[in-house]
């Protein structure tokens, strides 16, 4: 079960040749996400786990789970950007429905990401799951 933003996102994957267009795209929608602001870059909202810098700001407003991000690297802040459109606006129930492995797969990242990378993935995706969970 995947939001309607994360299937345009499977859509343009297709339409897209090589993993270097691929690699580019998803660099680019996390360029286009807005800073997180530096009040927020704080130890309870910072993942561990990850190789580079990443924070998560977790919102959820009557069952409904938003989140933002930002790390210091330009294709992890993409692959939040990734995150945030498989995962924002679904309920809280929803988010621990998503496999969210198994939706990655369909863009082909598991093959394409370093260890690092494909480890801060998982960090990140369990912090998601650890909101939603306590907020049930």
């Amino acid at each position: 079960m995947a939001s309607a933003a994360f299937e345009e996102v499977v859509e343009d994957f297709e339409f897209l040749e090589d993993w270097e267009d691929r690699y580019r795209y998803v660099i680019e929608q996390g360029k286009a996400m807005d800073p997180l602001d530096d009040a927020l870059k704080v130890p309870a909202t910072k993942v561990d786990g990850c190789a580079s810098q990443v924070w998560l700001h977790p919102m959820i407003k009557e069952g409904v789970f938003r989140f933002d991000g930002e790390s210091d690297a330009m294709i992890v802040r993409g692959l939040i950007a990734v995150l945030r459109k498989l995962y924002n606006d679904l309920t809280v129930a929803e988010i621990l429905v998503v496999d969210a492995r198994a939706e990655l797969e369909r863009l082909g990242l598991n093959e394409h990401l370093s260890s690092q990378r494909s480890n801060g993935l998982r960090a990140m995706i369990e912090r998601i799951r650890l909101v939603a969970s306590d907020a049930l």
